[in-house]
């Protein structure tokens, strides 16, 4: 979801975007990231982290996911700085998504980041501790709406270490990918739900 970041901020009197705008965000980042990554490896000649369907793999992303996407829902509630940050943030992304596009929410962003921060820049930077903290920062970074969102970014930063790390345990793009499009789409169906209960 980190393009978000990039999009034009919400005023006090239109605190969101349009349904189209934030599904053209989402594509337009995810297509830029893409394209980054595939520049990337063409001009450095850095091989791309591996994808390949491992069942294994699969099933420990999709652990990683859900255990993401249900920690976030308890670090919300308990630490408000989080809740505040992350409240703001969701309202401009999700409110005005139906939950079709919640799919999209998994796959657009789960697919074209983790192919550059974990499939490309990890290897790039040397697939080691340094590269893993460098990718995470800056991925988190990417999260960053405004300075008031550090809490956001923070979580984002530590989600960042995480996938990085079952991509270079596993060696194998599957986990990531699977444990980032499960965290975004959980996290928007969770979201989307509580605020029907509070409505």
């Amino acid at each position: 979801m980190s393009l978000f970041s990039q999009a034009p901020q919400p005023n006090q009197e239109n605190r969101t975007l349009s349904r189209s705008q934030v599904l053209i965000a989402m594509a337009v980042t995810a297509i830029v990231f893409l394209a980054i990554s595939k520049g990337w490896v063409y001009l450095t000649g850095i091989p791309m982290v591996p994808l390949y369907w491992q069942p294994e793999h699969g099933a420990i992303g999709v652990g990683i996911g859900l255990g993401v996407a249900l920690l976030s829902s308890l670090i919300y509630e308990i630490w408000e700085s989080y809740r505040i940050a992350a409240q703001e943030y969701l309202e401009m992304v999700l409110n005005p998504l139906q939950p079709i596009d919640l799919i999209w929410l998994g796959l657009l962003p789960g697919l074209s980041e983790e192919m550059l921060f974990r499939g490309v820049a990890l290897p790039a930077l040397g697939m080691n501790g340094v590269a893993l903290i460098i990718t995470s920062v800056v991925f988190g970074a990417l999260h960053m709406a405004s300075a008031k969102h550090l809490s956001y970014t923070v979580w984002a930063i530590a989600v960042g270490m995480m996938l990085g790390a079952v991509t270079m345990y596993t060696g194998n793009l599957l986990s990531a990918i699977a444990a980032h499009v499960v965290t975004n789409s959980l996290s928007g169906v969770i979201w989307k739900w509580k605020q029907s209960k509070i409505a």
